[in-house]
């Protein structure tokens, strides 16, 4: 089979960056299924995991965190999906990735894809919704159902118009919050509140005195999506007492947790690869979060965040999607898409 990955860590302008090669093709077993793959989205991670690192791999790395697909073959344990079933699902960090024709993945980690959207808009949708859905209804310990609770709590989502953040606003906005979302540029502010933000900062300026103007001394929940060191300081400051922090980004620079210690916040991490990674006992969960996030799909609760697609999945659609992650001026996502375009 075909597929798609690089064995140097390399600037995407570079000849050598993405390549494609011949690979056999997988076999199912256990928990897994086998996914003739459809549409991929490109994230962040693919980025960085393309770019970290200096020496040369001596087997091409295949990477691709998203992916709709058709179950072509599945292993004796699987249990939740059949033959010819479309499903969704952003994968483990610890096996190939989507950059293929086919790919193997755990069951338990899957969802059906939701039936309204087309594969595009689907691809867009399965890493930001359960890095999103885990942020806040896990880390966060926010309960989507209390709603009616929940509309006397604030949550500030710094980089509220990124992949994770939109549809962190939705999901919050849907488990009736009164959601902040950072946004610097016109066409941020409008998205994310065309999303459900109820209101917006500028995280280009202090967010304290931003998050203030609006009337606010304190927030409920922080959910921080970019740059930790730079604004670690003012979630200290603008953290309520017994609040709660979670963030998906890593620090750079030593953070004083001591600055929480006062106010008894609680703060989390969010990586979306942990249950897989350690292949946790609850890892089924992201199968069914996935479920739910088709249901909400489907009851248009929620909507794709897919603002831009290529066709068909190769190494030159694959490049450009890099280099518009790159710029780091992307709305919603991209999809490299093997759908005929209508």
């Amino acid at each position: 089979m075909k597929a798609i990955g690089f064995k140097e860590h390399l600037p995407i302008e570079d000849n050598n960056s993405l390549l494609e090669f011949a690979i056999p093709k997988p076999v199912a077993k256990g928990h897994d299924l086998l996914v003739r793959v459809e549409a991929v989205s490109v994230n962040p991670v693919d980025v960085g995991v393309r770019k970290s690192g200096h020496s040369k791999l001596q087997q091409p790395k295949i990477i691709g965190w998203d992916a709709v697909g058709v179950v072509e073959e599945s292993g004796k344990q699987v249990t939740l999906f059949k033959k010819g079933d479309r499903v969704f699902y952003a994968g483990s960090f610890k096996r190939p990735g989507s950059n293929s024709q086919y790919q193997l993945v755990d069951e338990r980690i899957v969802g059906h894809a939701p039936q309204t959207l087309t594969v595009d808009q689907a691809a867009a949708m399965p890493l930001t919704s359960l890095t999103a859905w885990e942020a806040l209804f896990e880390q966060l310990a926010i309960d989507p159902q209390a709603r009616a609770a929940n509309r006397a709590k604030t949550l500030l989502i710094i980089n509220g118009s990124g992949g994770v953040g939109s549809i962190a606003v939705q999901l919050a906005h849907w488990a009736g919050l009164k959601v902040i979302a950072s946004a610097s540029r016109p066409e941020t502010i409008d998205w994310v509140t065309s999303l459900g933000a109820d209101q917006t900062v500028n995280h280009r300026k202090s967010l304290v005195t931003e998050v203030r103007n609006l009337g606010y001394k304190y927030v409920d929940f922080i959910l921080e999506l970019n740059d930790l060191d730079g604004h670690w300081d003012e979630m200290a400051e603008l953290i309520k007492p017994s609040g709660h922090i979670a963030s998906i980004t890593e620090n750079h620079h030593p953070v004083n947790l001591r600055k929480l210690t006062q106010k008894r916040a609680t703060f989390a991490w969010e990586w979306m690869y942990t249950k897989s990674f350690y292949q946790t006992p609850d890892m089924i969960s992201q199968h069914q979060i996935l479920e739910q996030i088709a249901a909400l799909l489907d009851q248009k609760v929620l909507k794709s965040t897919l603002t831009k697609t290529l066709t068909p999945i190769n190494v030159r659609n694959l490049k450009e999607a890099h280099q518009l992650i790159e710029t780091n001026h992307m709305i919603g996502k991209v999809v490299i898409s093997n759908q005929p375009k209508h």
